[in-house]
């Protein structure tokens, strides 16, 4: 979490998650959006975007060409095992003992993450085969339920009913 608006964040031993509005503490706490360019936008929007989540195989990925630890590229979660970019819009994550995140969509990176490490922005975003943009910088999720969250807390996975909304 971080209290301002910086790029990356500092590991915490825990973070409490807050029901309806984000981590506690961390500047995009609340209940309408808080990312610079979408409050420049609508400030009234709902924040869709309160829990970031990344895997950490996607550092691995990346680790010939760059150097990142966890909180680096500004997610609030970092996961291991779970591939996170193939769950479906509003699956529940049950996280630790009583935290509830519902994923709302893929994490769109923004053009600070070049100023974090020149070229990432690109290594972060590719095309398959049929041409669509794929975004590997992790999901966006609101909180259902509160909770402590720490590390090696296992994460439940509920998937939503069929057929599942698409990312695109």
């Amino acid at each position: 979490m971080s209290a301002k608006h910086t790029f990356s964040k500092q590991n915490q031993t825990s973070i409490k998650l807050l029901k309806g509005l984000r981590v506690e503490g961390d500047a995009h706490s609340g209940v309408t959006v808080k990312h610079r360019s979408r409050v420049a936008q609508n400030p009234e929007e709902p924040n869709l975007r309160q829990v970031h989540l990344i895997h950490t195989e996607l550092f691995e990925e990346l680790g010939s060409r760059y150097t990142i630890e966890p909180g680096q590229m500004g997610e609030n979660i970092t996961t291991t095992g779970l591939n996170l970019l193939e769950l479906p819009k509003e699956t529940i994550l049950f996280i630790g003992q009583t935290a509830q995140v519902k994923i709302t969509g893929l994490h769109n990176p923004c053009s600070q993450i070049d100023h974090f490490q020149p070229g990432l922005m690109k290594a972060v975003l590719s095309k398959d085969a049929e041409g669509n943009l794929v975004r590997k910088s992790g999901i966006m999720g609101i909180v259902l339920e509160g909770g402590e969250v720490m590390p090696g807390n296992s994460i439940v996975v509920k998937l939503p009913s069929e057929p599942f909304k698409n990312w695109r």
